[in-house]
């Protein structure tokens, strides 16, 4: 069942045409990654997907509700959290003070409890300050603060950016027990492997324009690879 959907979606930034003419379908308890090279638009798409970003031209469903108008606040109400790039915490607030933060008692399996045992990492550190955190720690306190508000889809954002190989591979195990709660992710990862691995379909955009959508068992990775770059250069182009 759709829960979902993207129609005919553009978003600029001015002159900047970052999202051009997206439509996408996103079932119930789906993982998609969206991929591509840098300025491809796939970070203003979630951020479009949220309410964050400037208005956009086309329309937004969150199961079959037409969501465009709503503010990214009335949004999270309703089930749609982003993790941004850069993770966006309060440095001077704890780890349980930023997860905290997100918490509007929507009724679902995400809490302080099930968060900390999700991401050990933060059982850890609960009482220590953001700003004191190493990379690996802030990004699981992003997530899991994502996680707090009970999303029917989940928005994440560069999990892997900047982040060591063991680190990665601490929080995509975290994210397998996010993945089998049937929670909805729309993920953009940089690591093409990663991304492959986890999502069940791959989305890949290149100067806001889908140029390449399949199940990921059925893509070879030179076949997104090549889509990366199979269009010629453009004005334009988004981030």
């Amino acid at each position: 069942m759709t829960l979902l959907q993207i129609e005919d979606l553009n978003v600029r930034h001015g002159l900047l045409h970052a999202v051009r003419d997206v439509t996408l379908k996103i079932d119930a308890g789906e993982t998609i990654a969206l991929v591509g090279a840098n300025g491809g638009g796939k970070s203003t798409l979630l951020r479009a997907i949220a309410g964050a970003g400037p208005p956009p031209d086309g329309r937004i469903f969150l199961d079959g509700d037409d969501v465009t108008s709503t503010e990214a606040y009335g949004r999270v109400k309703l089930g749609i959290s982003l993790v941004p790039e850069g993770r966006r915490l309060f440095p001077s607030l704890t780890v349980e003070e930023n997860l905290m933060v997100a918490d509007d008692r929507r009724e679902g399996p995400w809490n302080m409890a099930t968060v900390l045992e999700a991401f050990p990492i933060l059982a850890e550190v609960r009482g220590r300050k953001a700003g004191n955190l190493s990379g690996g720690e802030q990004q699981a306190t992003a997530i899991g603060r994502g996680l707090m508000s009970n999303p029917r889809v989940l928005l994440l954002d560069e999990v892997s950016l900047g982040l060591a190989p063991k680190v990665v591979d601490m929080l995509y195990a975290s994210l397998q027990q996010v993945i089998q709660t049937g929670t909805t992710i729309v993920l953009v990862e940089q690591e093409l492997d990663r991304a492959m691995s986890t999502a069940s379909r791959v989305v890949c955009m290149l100067e806001g324009l889908v140029v390449l959508e399949g199940e990921s068992r059925s893509l070879a990775r030179d076949q997104v690879t090549d889509a990366f770059f199979s269009l010629p250069s453009q004005s334009g182009a988004g981030r």
